[in-house]
């Protein structure tokens, strides 16, 4: 192992597994370097089937430049309709080429605007919206830009085989961590936003979104989070001098400021609701309500991910395996119904006991179960052994407790687990340097290629 870049210790990720130099250069030099396609889990009807029964339009749309949130908005808003009435199965980066599935209610495919960068086929009809568990995962094809060691690409692909206990086979095996997408490229804030929903601090939520300026962020959206940030400290602060500096592109931080405004939220010696109180009528929850509802878990599931990633990383430093379980670990098993990648299915669980950890290491072996971890929530139960005392003292050191995600509206939520190794055939070509792999949905092609690279993150 070697220690990780300084910038990903910041959202829990504390190593990399493979000891060889990276290969070095960038992603995303062009949108075209980063190929994502979604590999579809979600059955349709024909398009002329009843939309009484099945009032979902479904579409897939190959987008180039656009972020998975924006692009819905668009589409909305081009459509006259609800941005809520438009659903996908997985958000997808912005600085690439995306092919994935929507479904918008209530449509005809008439109804379907041109939008610039976006070509849109319709798949059919459906009963139900899509949502998260519809992406069995996605399929990638990633070019790196002017690599300074593209040979060390074999030597780390051996460490990687070693590292998923297939050293003589085909597929690599790096930790499931969460990458830098989840807590914000530029700016990883949002696992900050989710730890002080968590502990109900909701103006401290608030703060950390709308101010809180990082210097990898644009000089206008720095100095505009500043300007927040001097309000915020005062005893009467001017939303609405905020809402002025505020760059138009930054919409969910303008919603968030309308609402405080509207409410006229205090200063730093008020304007907060005690949590005994009618936490409704806090003007900084009702500021943070003001962006999308998925946006609203995101910043759960992102304290949720950080969490994860400091187990991982402790795990990795005390030199527990990832690719077979120990006694006390929690295993699950392998959905059996997606023959595309390994996809885990958390709702089939089983304890390694010392009685069981041979036989679960086995079907770890054999590809058809996978070694656990938390990402808290109401109904988390830890693990026995060492990887329990792992769970919990990470999850002391973050004051985090199962008890306290039972949280209003859209940011409760009740965990889950989740396999801490991802694994995947590899195909590696040269001239141009190009990496084609497979990973089931929710894991990150970040997480891969970080092993490779080595460099910042904000180049990955």
């Amino acid at each position: 192992m070697r220690e990780a870049h300084p910038r990903e210790r910041t959202i829990g990720v504390e190593w990399y597994v493979s000891d060889a130099d990276g290969v070095g250069g960038r992603l995303r030099d062009r949108p075209d370097d980063f190929r994502v396609r979604e590999l579809e889990n979600f059955d349709t009807n024909p398009v002329d089937a009843g939309a009484g029964d099945y009032p979902y339009l479904v579409l897939r749309a190959t987008l180039t430049g656009w972020d998975t949130n924006d692009f819905a908005g668009r589409l909305s808003d081009a459509m006259e309709i609800s941005r809520e009435r438009v659903d996908w199965a997985g958000t997808k980066d912005k600085y690439a080429v995306t092919t994935q599935l929507f479904s918008v209610y209530d449509a005809d495919p008439e109804d379907l605007p041109e939008i610039r960068d976006a070509e849109i086929e319709v798949v059919g009809r459906a009963g139900r919206h899509l949502s998260y568990g519809d992406l069995a995962g996605n399929a990638f094809e990633i070019t790196v830009r002017d690599p300074e060691t593209p040979a060390n690409a074999d030597e780390i692909t051996d460490q990687l085989r070693a590292f998923a206990g297939d050293g003589e086979g085909d597929r690599i095996g790096v930790p499931n961590v969460f990458g830098h997408q989840r807590f914000g490229s530029r700016r990883p804030v949002t696992h900050e936003v989710g730890l002080a929903i968590v502990r109900r601090e909701w103006r401290e939520a608030v703060l950390a979104y709308v101010g809180n300026p990082y210097e990898t962020e644009p000089d206008d959206t720095r100095e505009a989070r500043a300007v927040v940030d001097e309000q915020a400290a005062s005893d009467d602060p001017d939303w609405g001098a905020c809402l002025d500096v505020m760059p138009r592109k930054l919409g969910y931080e303008r919603s968030m400021l309308h609402r405080l405004q509207e409410r006229g939220a205090g200063g730093a010696d008020g304007g907060e609701v005690d949590a005994g109180e009618d936490e409704a009528a806090d003007p900084w929850r009702h500021a943070l309500e003001a962006v999308p509802s998925n946006l609203q878990r995101l910043f759960v599931n992102a304290a949720q991910s950080y969490a994860f990633n400091r187990i991982l990383s402790e795990r990795l430093d005390r030199g527990l395996p990832f690719h077979e379980p120990v006694a006390g670990d929690v295993c699950c098993f392998a959905d059996t119904g997606i023959d595309a990648v390994r996809k885990p299915d958390p709702d089939r669980i089983q304890r390694a006991t010392e009685s069981r950890v041979d036989v679960l290491a086995r079907h770890c072996q054999r590809g058809r179960a996978f070694v656990t971890a938390p990402l808290i929530g109401t109904g988390t139960e830890f693990a026995d052994g060492e990887p329990g005392e792992i769970e919990r003292e990470v999850f002391d050191e973050l004051g985090l407790e199962p008890a306290l995600f039972d949280l209003p509206g859209n940011f409760e939520s009740t965990g889950t687990r989740r396999a801490i190794l991802v694994d995947t055939e590899m195909g590696v070509e040269r001239d141009p340097l190009t990496f084609e792999f497979a990973l089931p949905s929710g894991s990150y092609a970040t997480t891969v290629l970080r092993e490779y690279l080595k460099t910042d993150p904000t180049d990955l």
